[in-house]
């Protein structure tokens, strides 16, 4: 039976219904503008569902980001110095 079907479909019969079902779809797309406002609405739509961080939570969240950036810079500078005076003693010792 799929083989029939198969073969249904690479029929040119069954072929311009699909090219016709395609141009269908192309007459039935909405203008623009059209698009344009629906996709506004649905964007009202989705923001409404937003649950918005309160004051404190904001300022919470906040602060956590700075220390953490804070720290992964400490963590930084400290092996880029490490890997600095490495690299001066390893250099030191083969010019020396």
């Amino acid at each position: 039976m799929a083989e029939n079907e198969k073969m249904e479909q690479n029929t040119p019969a069954a072929s311009g219904k699909a090219e016709k079902a395609k141009k269908a779809d192309k007459k039935a797309k909405p203008n623009t503008f059209a698009r344009i406002g629906r996709w506004a609405h649905e964007l009202k739509v989705e923001l409404k569902k937003v649950v918005w961080p309160t004051w404190k939570q904001t300022v919470n969240n906040t602060l956590i980001v700075i220390a953490c950036v804070l720290l992964v810079g400490v963590f930084i500078w400290v092996f880029d110095a490490i890997a600095g005076g490495l690299i001066q003693a390893l250099t030191h010792l083969v010019q020396g």
